[in-house]
């Protein structure tokens, strides 16, 4: 299919002339009439037949006339930019998969500010079981939010912020008796966070070249559990340093109360991913430039440094 013939019936149709036509076309008489010829053996119906020294157009030509503008003018509104984007009426929906400790801190701050804008919009956080699937890829998320890995080669990424890594204990944990050194914080009993079960990671890397090993009593698959779980215990989580604003964070909510790690471990780099196919997209942009301001305004840059 020649989608060009579409603008020639156009002009056929509207002219009822064959030169008058090939004017509107820039092109010769000769040509006009070769592209007659093959509507004709595409429709099966001659289209324009002799009336005099007019033509005039046959009942299926009639029909035909309006429809064929009606694509004309569909075909270019595809095929040009996008307008303006309204928010106030934009009705998408979006997804985006972070962590429980990263929702905690910013699902108010940022829910807030994206339905102030665009009140019809919608949006769906998904867990970080999806982390590390092709959901991106697949348009099953629209931006992954937290520490990047694994990602598709095509994916776009954005680092945001390098978060310190905390220990996190109740209120009136003996911990805080004392100065907390390597020692007293290795001989604490410890929570692991793993969603498939890992028992160590950095933190035991670290203890482990000054000669100390912690106890892991327990692994839990998420940051709410590891909290909730040490509220309740003498046990021990991590969690990340967030700003002092309007509202607690997750941990002095929960009654945590955290302290420096004293083994020198790496931060935490948190960023954002999405795929290609939305660079250029305006209202996933919107929903980026607010992500991005949020996870920065949460997150102190006296105690966070920009990555």
């Amino acid at each position: 299919m020649d989608l060009n013939l579409l603008v020639a019936l156009d002009a056929l149709l509207e002219e009822n002339s064959v030169t008058k036509a090939a004017d509107r076309l820039g092109t010769s008489p000769a040509a006009a009439s070769r592209k007659l010829s093959s509507l004709r053996r595409m429709v099966g119906d001659p289209l324009l037949v002799r009336a005099g020294q007019e033509m005039t157009p046959t009942p299926r030509a009639l029909e035909l006339r309006a429809e064929v503008r009606a694509l004309l003018d569909r075909t270019k509104a595809v095929l040009t930019p996008a307008g303006g984007l309204d928010l106030a009426t934009m009705h998408r929906k979006f997804s985006v998969q972070a962590s429980e400790l990263l929702l905690a801190d910013l699902a108010a701050q940022l829910t807030g500010r994206l339905y102030s804008e665009a009140p019809a919009m919608g949006i769906v956080f998904l867990p970080e079981s999806v982390e590390g699937t092709p959901a991106l890829r697949q348009g099953f998320v629209d931006i992954e939010l937290g520490v990047l890995g694994h990602l598709d080669p095509e994916t776009c990424a954005e680092q945001l912020v390098t978060v310190p890594l905390l220990g996190a204990a109740r209120n009136d944990h003996p911990l805080f008796d004392a100065p907390i050194d390597a020692r007293r914080f290795a001989d604490a009993d410890h929570i692991g966070i793993s969603r498939t079960g890992k028992r160590h990671g950095p933190i035991d890397t670290a203890l482990a070249k000054l000669g100390l090993r912690r106890n892991v009593t327990v692994v839990v698959p998420s940051h709410t559990s590891a909290m909730m779980l040490a509220r309740a215990t003498d046990l021990v989580c991590l969690t990340i340093a967030t700003s002092t604003g309007d509202l607690p964070d997750a941990t002095t909510a929960l009654g945590l109360r955290t302290f420096p790690i004293p083994v020198d471990v790496p931060p935490i780099e948190i960023g954002m991913a999405w795929h290609p196919r939305h660079n250029v997209d305006q209202a996933h942009r919107w929903l980026r430039d607010h992500i991005r301001a949020v996870v920065t305004d949460t997150y102190d840059a006296g105690r966070v440094g920009r990555a």
